[in-house]
């Protein structure tokens, strides 16, 4: 069935009347209390840390780009000043986002290392080597990143004298830890050998690639995931968990100069000797921690932070390893333990001290091996996905130390993303192996109820119980038998309103309040990242650009289609072969065809103004830009079928 509404982030308008939100209900008043009586809140010592060093901060935290344009702006979370959390906020997550809210220019290890925490979802690092700075993970965009660099020049250089940077480390291959090199650095400085630039084998690849196949989907339910279509505000946005929010900078890309093997080991970097240990597979498919004897400092990337991360996080990628990433931290604690004085991330403040730095690693490493075990422990003995999380108590070490708690992943989605790393998507009971689409099985629900009417009034019953969760799954099934029943997405949005209160992740309170806000009609225009850059979009392989393309293919209406077509690109040398039949496409990379259909010429370059959105097939054939030899009516067709996807696609609605 065509999905028959728009959301109102991405049509102007909803046929629906925007609704008030709910203010926080007795049931989560209660259990915000039960929380903070059961946590020690007051907790001075990771405010201390957070706090500790600061030497300078942006004025207002405002970053703006060259066009005037804002991208960076922690104004409106002035709330969080606020010490006790209102009641529409889970008092643990409250005390993690004044934490991050905390933004300035931080001295870490006096004279030697610098972080810049609060002006992105991620940290900046910078270390003083021999001759000059190495920075590491420079932030999500361009703008965030040159600014953050300029408040360092101002404070740490002004004083010290002016140095050129010498590195640039990317730690791990998702975007917000090297999407804004090109702030700090220049590809004539790189491409000279005046700036190095390292990163963990595999980078290149999965950089690039890892969100172009899936890049819509993706990014959609991450408008959800991250808040982007909230407010800031007590009953809004609040945290990622992760960080305050992402940046809405230009993403862009450097090629490394060398990379780091799995093997790890020492490498000297303008004199100062780096010990690193791979980490590929935990929380990114390529990633390294790394330990720099001289100044006993551990950076532990993302792979440990102040928060239990993700082994599949909401937004979609590929389920990780819980286990190999409890085994990466046991290591670099039998490694690092007891010798690191300071251990630094890529999100969130340090920890000083080598006896707080191995507790530290000691309890990331118990959460994720709880969260492997305890799976594989109820699922050997029949637990199923859905029932695993409701059979577990937290894990022992996440009522002790607030890094393990469930800020951004949770123990909760944790469970079932091991269990579907194991077993898939499937709980094994044939009920469910089939089940009808939920628009197909919403109306017989609705009717099985007795009606609309009982079925609504069986939700509102169940929320005036404060049992949120049967609410949202009765009324969900209302609102996609019945999409334009204002009551109906009133009382769902009223139930997701108090699970988004009561979540103590980031991820989860953004996916349930977003959800709520899009029921309303009250959404706010997305403020994710600004837009990939041309170095972006020029760094994803060629092979991947047709891979991405062959997921277009319109296999509905091509299923007839048959023929090679065999593409030549000049300026990079590289040629592919696209074989079509039988529904299916398929690129052959490095391929040259005897006998094509028709053979197009056309630049990678050109490719990449298509990709940005600057250039369109009709005009560059019209131009020359694009050649056609061979049956050019055929190409036509074939091209045709690869309509865009749409990113407006409903998410809480059909």
């Amino acid at each position: 069935m065509m999905r028959r509404l728009t959301l109102l982030l991405l049509a102007g308008a909803l046929p629906i009347t925007a609704m008030a939100q709910d203010a926080a209900s007795e049931a989560t008043r209660t259990a915000q209390a039960e929380l903070a009586k059961r946590l020690p809140l007051d907790d001075p010592r990771d405010m201390a840390n957070a706090t500790r060093g600061k030497i300078a901060e942006i004025e207002g935290a405002v970053i703006t780009g060259k066009d005037g344009r804002v991208v960076w702006d922690r104004r409106p979370y002035a709330f969080l000043a606020a010490e006790k959390a209102p009641d529409t906020v889970n008092p643990s997550l409250w005390r993690q986002a004044r934490l991050n809210a905390v933004h300035g220019l931080f001295e870490v290890a006096p004279g030697k290392i610098w972080q810049l925490r609060g002006y992105d979802i991620s940290v900046m690092t910078i270390i003083r080597g021999k001759s000059g700075w190495i920075v590491v993970d420079p932030l999500l965009s361009e703008e965030a990143a040159a600014a953050g660099w300029k408040l360092f020049a101002d404070t740490v250089e002004a004083k010290s004298g002016k140095l050129p940077i010498k590195a640039v480390i990317f730690s791990h291959s998702h975007s917000d830890h090297f999407g804004g090199v090109g702030g700090i650095a220049t590809p004539e400085q790189v491409k000279e050998g005046k700036i190095r630039i390292i990163a963990p084998h595999g980078f290149s690849e999965e950089a690039t690639s890892e969100n172009v196949l899936a890049g819509t989907a993706m990014g959609r339910r991450a408008l959800y995931m991250f808040g982007s279509i909230l407010a800031p505000g007590p009953a809004g946005q609040v945290d990622t968990g992760l960080g305050p929010k992402l940046s809405s900078g230009t993403i862009g890309y450097m090629e490394p100069t060398e990379s780091v093997a799995a093997t790890g080991g020492t490498l000297t970097i303008d004199g100062l000797a780096f010990d690193f240990l791979d980490a590929g597979g935990t929380e990114a498919p390529s990633e390294f921690v790394f330990y720099i004897p001289a100044y006993k400092a551990l950076h532990t990337t993302e792979v440990v932070t102040h928060t239990l991360h993700n082994v599949l996080t909401l937004r979609g990628a590929q389920v990780r390893d819980a286990l190999h990433w409890s085994k990466v931290i046991d290591a670099a604690l039998v490694r690092w333990g007891g010798k690191a004085e300071v251990a630094l991330a890529s999100h969130h403040w340090p920890t000083w001290g080598a006896g707080e730095v191995s507790a530290l690693l000691t309890s990331q490493r118990d959460a994720y091996r709880y969260v492997h075990d305890r799976t594989l422990f109820l699922a050997n003995r029949g637990a199923t996905l859905h029932e695993l999380a409701d059979l577990t108590a937290e894990a022992p070490v996440q009522g002790q130390d607030f890094s393990t708690r469930n800020y951004y992943g949770t123990l909760n989605h944790d469970m079932k993303a091991v269990y579907q790393r194991y077993f898939g998507w499937w709980d094994g009971n044939p009920a469910n192996f089939n089940p009808l689409p939920p628009e197909q099985s919403a109306p017989k629900y609705v009717a099985l109820a007795g009606g609309a009417d009982k079925l609504l009034a069986a939700g509102r019953e169940a929320i005036k119980a404060g049992d949120y969760r049967w609410a949202a799954e009765l009324l969900n099934k209302l609102v996609f038998a019945q999409p334009d029943n204002k009551a109906a997405r009133a009382a769902l949005a009223s139930a997701y309103d108090q699970m988004g209160y009561q979540a103590e992740s980031g991820a989860w309170r953004n996916y349930y309040l977003a959800g709520a806000a899009s029921l309303r009609g009250n959404a706010v225009q997305g403020t994710s990242a600004g837009g990939q850059s041309r170095s972006f979009v020029s760094a994803i392989p060629t092979a991947v650009f047709f891979d991405a393309l062959a997921t277009r293919f319109d296999a509905a209406r091509g299923g007839g289609l048959k023929g090679t077509f065999q593409f030549v690109l000049p300026d990079s040398k590289e040629t592919v072969a696209v074989v079509v039949g039988g529904g299916v496409e398929v690129p052959r990379y490095g391929m040259t065809d005897p006998a094509p259909t028709a053979t197009i010429t056309i630049d990678r370059k050109t490719l990449d103004d298509v990709m940005l959105g600057q250039a369109q097939f009709p005009a560059l054939l019209q131009s020359g830009a694009i050649r056609i030899d061979g049956d050019r009516t055929a190409f036509l067709s074939w091209f045709a079928l690869h309509p865009p996807a749409d990113p407006r696609f409903n998410v809480v609605v059909p």
